[in-house]
């Protein structure tokens, strides 16, 4: 009976420690929701958006010789060296997809934050699924400014919006006068007519008349659309100095091709977003150089910063190819989050919450040309985000502005459309 007994108590023994065992290890995964676009028109930006974000992943798991943010270490070292681990879903570019996916995460996949969507529509409904749920919601790849003018506690943003980026360009045409000679007078806008376009847009259109510009036209089209001669016309018609376009990706193609079919060539054109992603230059070739697009990201940054470099070596030896821009803006938003929650000590969003309010991460710790991130306190915007301006030449993208800090010299005039190849 002796005998049994002590049995019984051994193998009761063994199953709790067992028990134990099994949920300490439960606890060392820490599941993040990401909401992307995986199919659909821009299936490939949301692509590149998750290959940063799994690098990104890849290095706070790991050990890396790198001065990024709980690169050193594996995991998090307040958790016990718990892991991340990214629970995707793919929103198929629909704002109605967005914010469901983001619910369904939360509440069958039990993620304790979430990041994306890329496209600000999207993420503007997935947010209000976070804020509705009190998670925490790190943006670093969605640019509508209006995204972190609604008050909420639960969503922050690390790169920059549009209204920085459009002034932006305005003050690079002042620069460009000074600096070079070349004057311009009237500037034509162009937009998708979703959230993203739609808001740079207004800021465009805002800053361009504070500065002294003449908007000759102010041209809105489907982001959907497959035929854009009626608005190229309308450009032509107006004969401005510089015209200034926020696009995706397809639109981005789809207005180069026009552009050059129709003969559309101002003395420049600067653009937003659709005109850097990898798909862009395969799909024009040479018909995209002397374009200009906001980034915040250039490879050519690695020649004052080596941690681009080094980055960048580590991305393409994962996917063959360099890191783009959009790759580079997403790349940065799981290392925010597991910050917080290592500094926290817990999952808990209002912990986690009150640890992203806190966050001084140096500029010598992020890939961008900012002195670092930390977040205003009523508006969760990153208050260090700021934005460069590339053009293509040569077929590959180099930063041109500021001027300081330019790799290249500007391209200024945009060349005519004849002779290229």
């Amino acid at each position: 009976m002796g005998k049994n007994l002590w049995w019984r108590m051994g193998l009761c023994l063994f199953l709790l420690f067992t028990f134990s065992f099994s949920a300490q290890a439960q606890q060392k995964i820490i599941k993040i929701g990401a909401v992307y676009p995986l199919t659909g028109n821009i299936a490939s930006t949301g692509l590149d958006c998750k290959r940063g974000v799994d690098l990104a992943v890849d290095i706070i798991n790991g050990k890396y010789d790198l001065d990024l943010p709980l690169a050193k270490s594996e995991g998090l070292p307040n958790l016990g060296g718990a892991k991340l681990q990214i629970v995707y879903a793919d929103t198929k570019g629909d704002p109605k997809n967005g914010m469901s996916e983001a619910e369904r995460l939360i509440a069958q996949e039990e993620v304790v934050a979430m990041i994306g969507a890329y496209q600000s529509s999207v993420t503007k409904t997935a947010s209000q699924a976070t804020e509705r749920l009190k998670i925490p919601y790190v943006c670093s790849d969605s640019s509508s400014p209006t995204l972190t003018e609604r008050g909420y506690k639960y969503f922050f943003r690390v790169s920059p919006h549009d209204a920085i980026f459009a002034h932006d360009q305005l003050v690079f045409l002042k620069d460009l006068e000074k600096s070079k000679g070349k004057k311009v007078q009237t500037v034509a806008l162009l937009y998708e007519n979703t959230e993203f376009g739609s808001n740079a847009g207004k800021y465009l259109k805002k800053y361009a008349e504070e500065f002294g510009y003449k908007v000759v036209a102010d041209v809105s089209y489907s982001a959907n659309a497959t035929d854009v001669t009626s608005e190229v016309g309308t450009l032509i018609k107006s004969k401005p100095d510089v015209l200034m376009h926020a696009s995706y990706i397809t639109d981005a193609i789809l207005f180069t091709k026009t552009f050059k079919e129709m003969g559309f060539a101002p003395k420049g054109i600067l653009t937003m977003a659709g005109y850097i992603e990898p798909g862009y230059l395969p799909a024009v070739k040479a018909d995209g150089n002397n374009i200009i697009i906001r980034s915040t990201f250039a490879l050519d940054l690695a020649k004052k910063k080596p941690l681009v470099a080094k980055v960048n070596e580590l991305f393409k030896k994962k996917y063959g190819i360099d890191m783009s821009e959009n790759a580079a803006r997403s790349f940065m938003a799981p290392f925010v989050l597991a910050d917080a929650i290592n500094r926290a000590k817990t999952t808990e969003s209002e912990a986690v919450i009150k640890a992203l309010l806190e966050t001084d991460i140096a500029g010598k710790q992020v890939i961008y040309p900012w002195k670092g991130i930390k977040f205003d306190p009523q508006s969760h915007q990153n208050v260090y985000a700021q934005g460069t301006l590339v053009q293509i030449q040569n077929q590959d993208y180099v930063t041109i502005w500021p001027f300081a800090s330019a790799a290249k010299d500007v391209v200024w005039p945009f060349p005519s459309w004849k002779g290229r190849k």
